[in-house]
């Protein structure tokens, strides 16, 4: 998946929806209260108060936002109704830095009730009801905080939603919340309120934005490195739940997954595009490490093929990490044999000025494999059209083949190119390519502004093995798990499905050709092995994904939103599954808040 920095950063600039400032008042107030909290929230995820005016609303301040585009504070009533579907908390945007104001103050607010969607009305998210536009009056100072809700197991439902509502386009704003039947309604229910959590393991690695995931479900679809695996899209693990401060970043700790936020955890309950529902914590937990370490494969033996795929995720000459992924590929994969490389960027990297060869990458990180005590590789690949190919703009991402020489043989083809397409031809009863290395059907609409597969025919102890190296389009358009639709819309599909019937047809087109040929295709998939985009490309006995022969718990290459889950996988031809074959899935980057890479390399050993 290419990585998501540039377009999160850009959207973390969007304008709020409302940029006035605030008026601060510091009187008694006039007179009594006209409007409570519980009413502006009402009992559904859209305000019966939305786009009025309220005065005088109270409550008590229980968080303070100052950074961001999103600044402002959270109140809350300290004197609930008895309705559990009425949240007694929220957001109050002041636009800038708020004055005057400070947590344990009493205040009254003024202005009007707004409903924000975070990330715009196109990311399908749900949306944030706010009092914008606010003047407010401090009435008293040092006041209790309003106890903090438990959010838990016993608490937390088992079912995750309501199926939209089909009269709204599959929506379920308008639908009544019943907190105690579904998850996304129990924390909607929440949605501004002091809330807490104990003694939380943590799912989701702290990443660059000082975020980490937490699970309050201990057992829920755990693996034995503390993940929580995401198995199909039916199971989207209730008890997820973002963390953020409202402290300062450095104050944030370094979590990796398996880690344990000691004691208590507490905060508002916000909702934001990059995860939804999310803990802004005015007090954290204490981190105490579980010391995952980085899983190592073990060496290939000598009449084994061992074939790896690893995203590096934008890796190009400027980069400082070149070190690092040799002493990945050499020490915990153990040398492979054929590298699937993903993402290797054009020697300039991001600078957009037409180059698009990749030489000056692979040099370099061939050089620093050797450095790391690995063998001196050799690598194929074929270079993209400028700007064609997706990922980065400028950056001109594409895959490349390493393979040591010493153990497997290139069988070189001439002619291939950015667009002219490799086929199957028969060679002395064989199946062979037409070009080596060659793109697949790069004029296909299938790869438009995508990169597209790349073929190269190799021979390893006497027998030809050929092997298809895939970037898929990314889910990047996708609506995510607690989206106001529901199912959530997976546009994304559209293009990888595609995508999987031209390569599965050409591998067809292979064993047509040979009955018993060995092929691999493997690479960033960005689709789970239980999805369609999988299904479509193995077919009907035409490929299957090894990473299934693996338990269940152990299928996931990336963790995304604190659901470890698979998008990295290989897929194997009839006669290498009828064999003797050995997966790994080999967890060295996902789940650690220091990674190289978002993605884990996987690696397939066989004997053709």
């Amino acid at each position: 998946m290419p990585s998501k920095s540039s377009a999160r950063l850009a959207a973390l600039t969007v304008a709020a929806v409302c940029s006035a400032a605030s008026t601060v008042v510091l009187t008694s107030p006039a007179h009594a209260d006209t409007v409570r909290i519980h009413d502006v929230q009402g009992d559904t995820r859209i305000s019966p108060l939305a786009g009025q005016q309220v005065t005088d609303v109270t409550g008590v301040v229980t968080g303070i936002r100052t950074y961001g585009s999103s600044r402002g504070f959270w109140i809350q009533d300290p004197a609930p109704d008895a309705d559990p579907a009425t949240s007694e908390g929220v957001f109050v945007f002041t636009s800038s830095t708020p004055k005057g104001v400070a947590v344990g103050d009493a205040v009254t607010v003024s202005g009007t009730v707004s409903e924000y969607v975070p990330g715009g009305t196109s990311s399908g998210n749900q949306s944030l009801t706010e009092i914008t536009r606010p003047t407010f009056t401090v009435t008293s100072s040092g006041n209790p905080l309003p106890a903090a809700t438990t959010v838990d197991a016993r608490s937390v439902p088992a079912a995750y939603t309501p199926a939209g509502d089909p009269a709204a386009g599959g929506s379920i704003n308008a639908l009544p919340l019943r907190p105690t039947r579904y998850a996304l309604d129990f924390y909607e229910s929440l949605e501004g309120m002091n809330v807490q959590v104990s003694d939380t393991r943590v799912v989701g690695a702290t990443d660059p934005y000082t975020e980490l995931w937490v699970t309050v479900k201990p057992h829920e679809h755990r693996n034995h490195r503390g993940g929580t695996v995401y198995g199909s899209y039916d199971a989207q693990n209730t008890g997820r739940l973002q963390i953020q401060s409202l402290g300062k970043a450095s104050d944030f700790p370094d979590a990796n997954v398996g880690d344990t936020l000691a004691g208590t955890t507490e905060g508002p309950l916000d909702y934001n595009q990059y995860g939804g529902y999310t803990l802004v914590a005015g007090k954290l937990g204490t981190l105490e490490s579980a010391d995952l370490q980085r899983e190592t494969t073990r060496e290939q033996r000598s009449t084994e093929l061992a074939v790896a795929t690893y995203n590096v995720e934008n890796l190009d000459p400027g980069d400082d990490t070149f070190a690092a992924h040799a002493a990945a590929i050499v020490d915990n994969l153990k040398s492979p044999d054929i590298v699937s490389l993903e993402e290797i960027q054009d020697n300039n990297g991001a600078t957009d000025d037409g180059t698009v060869a990749a030489d000056l990458t692979m040099t370099k990180l061939i050089e620093a494999i050797e450095a790391a005590g690995g063998p001196r590789y050799d690598w194929r690949s074929v270079d993209p059209a400028d700007k064609q190919d997706g990922g980065e703009p400028g950056g001109n991402i594409r895959q490349a083949f390493l393979f040591n020489p010493a153990r497997v043989s290139f069988t070189d083809r001439a002619g291939g190119d950015a667009t002219t397409a490799t086929d199957v031809t028969k060679v002395r009863g064989k199946a062979a390519l037409t070009l080596s290395p060659g793109r697949i059907d790069p004029a296909s609409e299938a790869f438009d502004n995508s990169r597209k597969p790349l073929a190269g025919e190799f021979t390893f102890r006497g027998r030809t093995v050929i092997v298809i190296a895939n970037h898929f389009a990314s889910k990047g358009g996708d609506q995510g798990l607690t989206a106001q639709y529901q199912p959530p819309s997976r546009s994304s599909e559209t293009q990888r499905h595609l995508q999987a019937k031209a390569v599965h047809d050409f591998t067809a087109k292979i064993l047509k050709t040979q009955k018993n040929a060995d092929v691999v295709a493997l690479g960033d998939i960005n689709d789970f092995e239980f999805s369609e985009t999988t299904e479509l490309l193995e077919g009907r006995g035409t490929l299957w994904s090894a990473i299934k022969s693996l338990p269940r718990s152990e299928r996931y290459s990336y963790v995304y939103q604190g659901n470890s889950q698979a998008l990295d996988q290989i897929l194997i031809s009839p006669s290498i599954r009828r064999g003797t074959f050995a997966y790994d899935s080999v967890h060295i980057n996902a789940e650690f808040h220091d990674q190289i890479s978002d993605h884990d390399p996987q690696v397939l050993r066989f004997r053709p």
